[in-house]
């Protein structure tokens, strides 16, 4: 089997005016990486340096806040807005994967997310899209965040138009599945305190998962812990190349293309180097599709030989059980391949 690789892939063609040549070049290698990873490093995305910069500043500026103060943040129930506190999560929960014996996953966490008042004239309600919570004691998180969040709602829109070319659909497809979207930021502390540790200690820093919508658009130090599991059941290193945001297709994805494109399991290890505990943040920006979207696999990848993996579900149930598991604690019984992928990884 090839070596695991991510390829590294520039959109600029589609982020501004490009030659038919140069679109169809990059069509060719995201149906290619979709196909065989399920990431890729995109650059040529088009968000000024200036924005990533005080999304940092805004991240070190809240998370630098002492833990009751972040507490008061907290929102009840599965909102998925404001923060959560370190060994809040399971996330390996949502596949069904029983964590027994594991510690919940080590990180903090702060989630914005488009509100139901943003899409007027559509079905969007506040169980849905819930209002966002923004902290009073941290002054440049906000306007940050919404800059940065813009920007990566456009290159998650982006690359949705080059999906519809690549899965030779309707270019309004992903329009009419992603036109009221969930979309969620979620911005990620690995909560370790930096020093030395045990290294015979069980850590989990985010514990193996899919992700759960349509695609996922990642902002990351470039520091290790990421890890990407292959298709030999391998689990390999991954971190972000200099200027490039990582990729990576969730559930809606797969279940489109029955299986043919890869919602691929990833997981994240506390980077520990030399015993030492390195600080690692993150910024995922989810673009999950309408949640009363039907998503069942296209009828071009169905046939007698391969008939259809899924049942027809709306994203919002798919979405409610996934988080029914990582956050409340239920086994998510509905994610069999998912979860029979950890077990032959040998969790490992």
């Amino acid at each position: 089997m090839a070596r695991f690789h991510v390829p590294t892939i520039d959109i600029s063609a589609w982020v501004g005016p490009g030659s038919l040549d140069a679109r169809s070049a990059v069509v060719a290698a995201i149906d290619h990486a979709c196909r065989t990873v399920g990431f890729m490093q995109i650059v040529g995305h088009g968000i000024p340096n200036v924005v990533l910069d005080d999304l940092q500043r805004g991240l070190d500026e809240f998370f630098a806040l002492p833990l009751e103060a972040k507490k008061k943040y907290v929102r009840p129930g599965g909102e998925n807005r404001g923060y959560s506190p370190p060994k809040s999560e399971s996330l390996s929960y949502s596949l069904g994967v029983d964590p027994v014996t594991r510690m919940n996953d080590f990180f903090e966490a702060f989630n914005v997310g488009t509100s139901w008042r943003e899409y007027p004239d559509t079905t969007a309600t506040v169980e849905d899209y819930a209002e966002n919570t923004w902290p009073d004691d941290a002054d440049g998180f906000e306007a940050a965040v919404t800059a940065y969040y813009g920007e990566a709602r456009r290159v998650a829109q982006t690359l949705t138009r080059i999906f519809a070319a690549a899965l030779r659909v309707p270019e309004e497809f992903f329009g009419d599945v992603t036109d009221h979207s969930i979309d969620v930021l979620r911005m990620n502390n690995y909560a370790l305190p930096p020093g030395s540790i045990e290294l015979g200690a069980e850590l989990t820093g985010m514990g193996e998962h899919t992700d759960f919508g349509l695609v996922t658009v990642l902002w990351a130090d470039r520091v290790a812990g990421l890890q990407v599991l292959g298709l030999d059941g391998s689990w390999n290193d991954v971190s972000p190349a200099e200027g490039a945001l990582l990729v990576n297709l969730g559930d809606v994805a797969a279940r489109l293309t029955n299986d043919k494109w890869l919602s691929t399991l990833h997981r994240v290890k506390p980077p520990v180097i030399d015993g030492t505990i390195e600080r690692r943040r993150s910024a995922a920006f989810f673009h999950d599709g309408n949640a009363d979207a039907v998503i069942a696999p296209l009828p071009s990848f169905v046939s007698e030989e391969a008939p259809a993996l899924y049942e027809p579900v709306t994203v919002r149930e798919h979405i409610a059980a996934k988080l029914a598991g990582s956050r409340a604690g239920r086994k998510n019984v509905s994610a069999v391949r998912e979860a029979a992928r950890v077990a032959a990884a040998g969790r490992g």
